[in-house]
């Protein structure tokens, strides 16, 4: 499986509340964020990783150059990993996309927080599926604007919504896609289009079979009480 990674964020937010580490190195429960990702990946057959960080401070992609060269831990990771400042998540993925080769991708933003069996469970079912996506969700609700999700009776996803309406779910900010989402991802640029859930609309508006798949909860890291509240959700599930 191929996997890619959006940590070009400015992390505004935790910055405002003291934390001097970008967003990607902020340490979890011992581990940096983006380092626990890379470890996950590997330990569900990463055969390439591909990571976006932006350029306000060069500790991030000296730490993935460290990576690149020298590993994590004792393990060679397949990674490759450009350093650019982008408007939106959408504009990172879109450079992303001329780092991935084609055929099936696990994309996820950097501060993503769950349990790694629930991960594993998804990746298998993802890597087995003839969906043209496969979009992880859940039912917890912690986000300041989260984006809802609807789905059929077969958890096929029929739309992305601002407001909660009847929605049971959320988006939980990890995505499975294949090739073909890579030409949306382009057209949105062309268009103008910024923002990963205006991206996921546009596949919904042109057709994709996007399958829904649950898992109990998925924290995303915007504020310092978010890192306390991963801390804790990890320390119960590892």
């Amino acid at each position: 499986m191929r996997y890619a990674i959006i940590a070009a964020g400015e992390g505004a937010r935790l910055a405002n509340e003291g934390v001097t580490e970008p967003k990607p190195l902020v340490s979890v429960g011992g581990e940096r964020l983006i380092d626990r990702l890379l470890r996950i990946f590997m330990d569900n057959d990463a055969e390439e990783i591909a990571v976006i960080c932006n350029g306000i401070d060069s500790t991030v992609g000296q730490h993935l150059d460290d990576i690149c060269r020298n590993g994590l831990g004792e393990r060679s990771v397949p990674l490759q990993y450009m350093v650019k400042s982008t408007p939106s998540s959408l504009h990172s993925f879109n450079e992303l996309c001329t780092l991935l080769q084609d055929g099936k991708f696990v994309l996820t933003t950097v501060d993503t927080v769950f349990r790694e069996s629930e991960f594993a469970r998804f990746v298998s079912f993802f890597e087995n599926s003839n969906a043209d996506g496969c979009f992880p969700v859940t039912s917890y609700v912690d986000d300041e604007k989260p984006l809802y999700v609807s789905v059929d009776d077969s958890m096929c996803i029929t739309g992305f919504h601002d407001e909660r309406g009847d929605c049971r779910y959320v988006s939980a900010g990890i995505y499975g896609l294949g090739t073909k989402a890579k030409d949306v991802a382009r057209r949105c640029m062309e268009q103008g289009v910024s923002r990963m859930r205006n991206f996921q609309r546009a596949l919904v508006a042109e057709g994709f079979n996007i399958k829904a798949h649950a898992f109990t909860k998925v924290l995303d890291i915007d504020h310092t009480e978010d890192i306390r509240k991963a801390v804790e959700f990890l320390r119960q599930n590892c």
